[in-house]
């Protein structure tokens, strides 16, 4: 199976600060993309091995998730992290423009057009996202050869920190129906039940489809590429960024979600606890174990990015 990666990545120090992109300190921002393509390598490489002690030699592993995988990141221009990465130069192809920082999204989806026909999956993440399931194009196309190319699957985004009053949040809960109301029916094929390994397994049509990425088999990305507003450039969920990760495949497809009851079974990791340093604050957290509620605020967390 042949896997292509595209990523916006973008980094200004001298920026307002309010974004991780807009810092003056780039470290963490090097680490999460570090993090993120080193997982991509991690799981979808043919570069694994098991050692074998009786002969103190290496054997292959993972040989029927036969991978090959192409990473692109697209930047725009000089401000990037790029040469501070410590990765080496095969890791990734650098794609350079000239576009306005907050379109940089919509380049991704330039790059996927340009290699249709050459890859059997076509996935878009942002720069601090990092996956750690090596079973999720087996997952992805499970669910596609029952629901067929229509539906496509998204990961349910969370965060985790030890230091939090909670240590793993799920960071894109329901939006008010309004806001995804004009670009989705979510009543149209509301849910859908399989079942994995004995498991009944839950998914449905999310108030919010985002999580930051998305993953389209060849099917799919050729089906979105032929739609009018294709590259139409549309920020009109929520904002730029948001709408480059998620307008468009709302558009196309009729997005479902892992519910909360297996909200596990297809995720992938936000770098950082941007999210859920909210929880106690701005969210307000039920506390199961004490039987407590805590908010230190009423008011309601930004539905949009926060890097």
């Amino acid at each position: 199976m042949r896997i292509l990666f595209t990523i916006p990545h973008f980094f200004n120090p001298d920026g307002d600060g309010k974004h991780a992109s807009l810092s003056k300190d780039p470290r963490p921002r090097i680490t999460g993309l570090v993090f993120a393509l080193t997982a991509l390598r991690e799981l979808y490489s043919q570069s694994q091995c098991m050692i074998n002690i009786a002969q103190c030699a290496t054997i292959p592993v993972n040989q029927e998730q036969n991978y090959q995988v192409d990473i692109v990141i697209c930047t725009t221009q000089d401000y990037h992290l790029l040469a501070q990465i410590p990765l080496p130069s095969w890791f990734c192809k650098h794609y350079s423009t000239q576009t306005e920082p907050m379109l940089l999204g919509f380049e991704c989806h330039r790059v996927l057009r340009e290699y249709l026909g050459q890859y059997d999956y076509y996935c878009y993440l942002e720069d601090d996202l990092i996956l750690h399931d090596p079973w999720l194009f087996t997952k992805l196309n499970w669910f596609n050869r029952h629901t067929g190319n229509t539906c496509l699957l998204q990961p349910n985004r969370y965060e985790v920190s030890p230091h939090s009053k909670v240590i793993k949040a799920y960071i894109d809960g329901d939006l008010l129906p309004q806001i995804t109301a004009n670009f989705q029916n979510i009543q149209d094929q509301p849910q859908f039940v399989g079942k994995v390994m004995e498991q009944a397994v839950s998914f449905k049509r999310p108030l919010n489809p985002h999580a930051g990425c998305f993953f389209l088999n060849a099917e799919q990305m050729e089906s979105w590429a032929k739609q009018p507003y294709f590259l139409d450039r549309d920020c009109s969920f929520i904002g730029p960024l948001e709408s480059a990760a998620t307008l468009g495949i709302m558009k196309t497809f009729k997005v479902y979600k892992p519910t909360a009851s297996h909200a596990n079974f297809l995720e992938i990791q936000h770098f950082g606890s941007g999210f859920l340093n909210l929880i106690g604050r701005q969210v307000k957290h039920f506390d199961q174990d004490n039987n407590t509620e805590t908010s230190q605020s009423q008011s309601n967390p930004v539905a949009s990015e926060k890097d």
